[in-house]
């Protein structure tokens, strides 16, 4: 092998190595950074509250190996609650949108009527306040978007 070639392989073989131990390192730094789970009466004051629920499911068309959720979403007048688990990722936000969204495509459409509510920071269960004046009554979903790389994770119809 001519010490051209064999330069152009390693150089090759070495950048492969280093994209694929970039890509993991940012699936699994959300991981390691990722704060404990709420405690289980966090989630059970926001149960308590209720008003309406709803469920994330793995199989929405915009949702993937690598982007979805799953469990039963909780809305009450202060807070949205998840007893379940979420594909884990960066910059995760929660909206609340007025009409059902399950793709890419459909959220940014529908992003200007959306309100934006919060970080979800964690991937097994959340609690994320809404804002202050927030009405749930006026929107009908709650959908979790990677904003970062513009990714559609879920959503739930609670209404």
């Amino acid at each position: 092998m001519s010490p051209a070639r064999r330069a152009l392989l390693l150089t090759a073989s070495h950048a492969a190595v280093a994209a694929v131990g970039f890509a993991g390192g940012i699936y699994a730094l959300p991981i390691l950074i990722a704060p404990a789970p709420p405690a289980a009466a966090a989630l059970q004051a926001v149960a308590g509250e209720a008003l309406f629920k709803g469920r994330f499911v793995r199989d929405l068309p915009g949702s993937d190996a690598l982007h979805w959720g799953e469990g039963e979403v909780m809305v009450s007048p202060t807070a949205v609650a998840l007893k379940g688990r979420l594909s884990p990722g960066p910059d995760y936000k929660l909206y609340l949108s007025p009409v059902f969204v399950q793709t890419e495509a459909e959220f940014e459409r529908e992003k200007p009527r959306m309100a934006r509510v919060g970080d979800v920071k964690t991937f097994q269960d959340f609690v994320v306040a809404l804002p202050p004046g927030t009405n749930v009554a006026a929107y009908t979903t709650v959908v979790v978007w990677c904003e970062t790389f513009r990714e559609f994770i879920s959503a739930a119809r609670y209404r």
